[in-house]
């Protein structure tokens, strides 16, 4: 068997020296802390059972969708799937996509033209950035929701058509842009806001609608991406928005038009997550409770410097050095809590962490343990 070309080999080192090489972990018997499942949906078994009821009752019996959506791959199970999902979050339309990757690669790539501005947030996801890299506009990025900035790169582009990109909750930090400001600055300015919701959906709203639903903002927001392998616990994605933008994106998103569409079982199962979502309030209160609990503890624990402030499910401890913050993710494995070290250059060198990822289904005592725990490591290694 070949070995790799030289030219790659000195990277892959350079990683194993500096404690930064990433591997796959199976499943484990830990206490979860570090999945996006926080509503458990990926586990339930009456969801797996009512999505089988529901594709023996419809007959979708096939596989595979067999073929790209303008080929052999279009269902009536897509619409009124699709319809579900832009009713629920109060829009026009929805349109469905393998992964939230490709659902984001697709819109920079389709709507943003030449000659166009991108403005985004330095820490926008991976996802998007790979979106920008596809697009033919030009691309700017403005200090974390630094909002005067924007402002700022608006009025240097007079007449240009901008666009405005953020995270309703920023994924490694957890913590959430002033929408209602940023859409004060789009509407003055006359640009087109879009916004990832990836690890809003089901956090946030009474329903888990969102950030921008829960502060009623959907009327201003040009396109949401809308991601389903967080909190419902499915594959696939969807761009919410205006009929002009999905035709847009239809016609013109390369990840939407040349790849074979998602399996049926995988629709059914959004739509079903959906339905779940709209009527499981009580789990979604849940996840509040233990997010308010968490930041108490935190609180009383002397914690609070050490964390992004935020109030999502997603809360990050930062303990700079790849070294020192595995070693403390390590031992708090050893006491059983499944927790996951985020090393650069994932992140900046400095700005290493362990991502604490709350679910409903997480006890309090769990929530106290875990930090009880953090705490004495932490404490301990700084005498």
């Amino acid at each position: 068997m070949k070995c790799l070309p030289n030219s790659i080999q000195p990277e892959l080192n350079q990683g194993e020296q500096n404690d930064a090489l990433k591997k796959g972990s199976l499943p484990n018997d830990l206490i979860d802390f570090a999945s996006n499942d926080y509503l458990g949906f990926s586990q339930s078994e009456i969801l797996f059972k009512v999505t089988d009821e529901y594709l023996v009752k419809n007959k979708c019996i096939e596989k595979a969708a067999t073929g790209s959506l303008f080929l052999s791959g279009n269902r009536s199970l897509f619409e009124e799937t699709e319809g579900f999902v832009a009713n629920f979050h109060q829009t026009e339309t929805a349109l469905l996509f393998n992964s939230g990757r490709d659902a984001t690669i697709g819109f920079f790539s389709a709507v943003p033209q030449e000659g166009d501005l991108i403005l985004y947030d330095e820490l926008c996801n991976a996802s998007i950035r790979d979106g920008l890299q596809r697009s033919d506009a030009i691309s700017l990025k403005f200090d974390h929701n630094d909002f005067e900035a924007v402002e700022k790169l608006i009025l240097r582009n007079p007449k240009t058509i901008i666009y405005i990109v953020t995270e309703s909750v920023f994924s490694m930090d957890g913590d959430c842009p002033n929408l209602e400001e940023l859409v004060r600055i789009s509407d003055k300015q006359h640009c087109y806001l879009v916004v990832d919701e990836a690890h809003a959906l089901g956090v946030f709203g009474l329903k888990g609608e969102g950030f921008v639903q829960m502060l009623g903002l959907q009327d201003s927001i040009f396109a949401r991406i809308m991601t389903f392998e967080s909190a419902l616990g499915c594959t696939g994605a969807a761009i919410v928005g205006s009929v002009n933008l999905r035709d847009c994106v239809v016609n013109f998103a390369q990840s939407f038009k040349y790849t074979t569409g998602l399996s049926l079982r995988s629709v059914a199962t959004i739509l079903i997550a959906y339905q779940h979502l709209e009527k499981e309030q009580q789990t979604i209160a849940q996840l509040r409770e233990n997010i308010i609990h968490f930041r108490q503890e935190k609180n009383l624990l002397g914690l609070k410097a050490l964390f992004v402030h935020g109030k999502s499910a997603i809360h990050s401890a930062i303990i700079p050095g790849n070294e020192n913050v595995t070693s403390i993710s390590q031992k708090l494995q050893e006491k059983g809590f499944d927790l996951k070290a985020i090393l650069s250059p994932s992140v900046p060198e400095g700005q290493e962490r362990i991502r604490f990822c709350l679910h409903s289904y997480n006890s309090k005592e769990e929530i106290s343990e875990v930090l009880r725990l953090l705490s004495v490591f932490i404490f301990s290694s700084q005498i």
